[in-house]
């Protein structure tokens, strides 16, 4: 009867792309992103300088703009049904809790959000810097709408150039805080 070697031979297993072993609602989605869509796909190929801020940053007021689809619960809700994308944003005030919002949003799993906002968008965090007087202040309102959309000119005409204007003409902002999702 020949020997039995029960003792743990344990070999390196290689590293896998969290974003194939999560909850994603398409696995194998990112290696072939680019060849369905060619051009969607984000690369810096130029330096793009930092602006420096005019004003210390206690004396700076923030405004938040993120991708993740959040919104008061008394809003309209996002199209998260159509094929090409909702080209809408959503004014979120600055000082609104997070019982008054909702992510309105299918493209990502967002149990952990839905449970403390801030995981995605950090609305308290911000009020707190802005209490400890760490930050100037904030914005009457923040931004938000839904990243995924299969029409980049389109987005830049209407999501895009609308947030920019509100952003610098209503809010007159002199920080604003991008946090995608």
């Amino acid at each position: 009867m020949a020997a039995v070697n029960l003792g743990s031979s344990k070999t390196a297993e290689p590293a896998v792309d969290p974003r194939e072993t999560g909850t994603q609602l398409r696995p194998g989605l990112w290696p072939t992103i680019n060849e369905r869509y060619p051009g969607s796909m984000i690369s810096k190929s130029d330096f793009v300088p930092l602006a420096k801020l005019a004003r210390p940053l206690n004396e700076c007021s923030v405004c938040l703009i993120s991708s993740c689809g959040v919104h008061l619960k008394s809003d309209r809700p996002m199209d998260v049904a159509h094929p090409l994308g909702d080209f809408t944003f959503r004014r979120v005030p600055s000082y609104a809790r997070q019982d008054e919002l909702i992510i309105h949003q299918l493209k990502y799993p967002h149990d952990d959000a839905d449970l403390d906002i801030n995981v995605i968008f950090p609305i308290r965090r911000l009020q707190e810097l802005a209490g400890e007087g760490i930050i100037g202040g904030l914005t009457k309102n923040f931004f938000s709408f839904i990243g995924y959309n299969m029409d980049p000119e389109k987005f830049e005409t209407t999501v895009a150039e609308g947030i920019a204007r509100a952003v610098a003409d209503e809010e007159q902002a002199d920080i604003a805080l991008l946090a995608p999702a």
